[in-house]
């Protein structure tokens, strides 16, 4: 259910993959920049928080995915949408 709102308002599979590798990335400045201005213990922090992200984000872009293919591989008015 959640999968189909989000489709229905526009977020697609390689969004979530972007933002997945987004996450990534910002998992890298956040720790390089905290290092720089706090203790590494809370650098470390603050890039796992961060980088804590990307798997949710390549879970959802998945489940997109599987419901974009699935939708392409139904012909319109076919079935009932669960």
């Amino acid at each position: 259910m959640i999968v189909k709102k989000l489709h229905e308002s526009g977020v697609r599979s390689e969004h979530a993959y972007l933002a997945a590798v987004g996450s990534i990335g910002l998992s890298l400045v956040s720790w390089l920049t905290s290092s720089r201005q706090e203790n590494l213990e809370r650098a470390d922090r603050w890039g796992i928080f961060v980088g804590e992200w990307a798997p949710t984000f390549f879970g959802l872009g998945l489940a997109l995915a599987n419901y974009e293919r699935d939708q392409t591989a139904r012909p319109a008015g076919f079935g009932v949408d669960a």
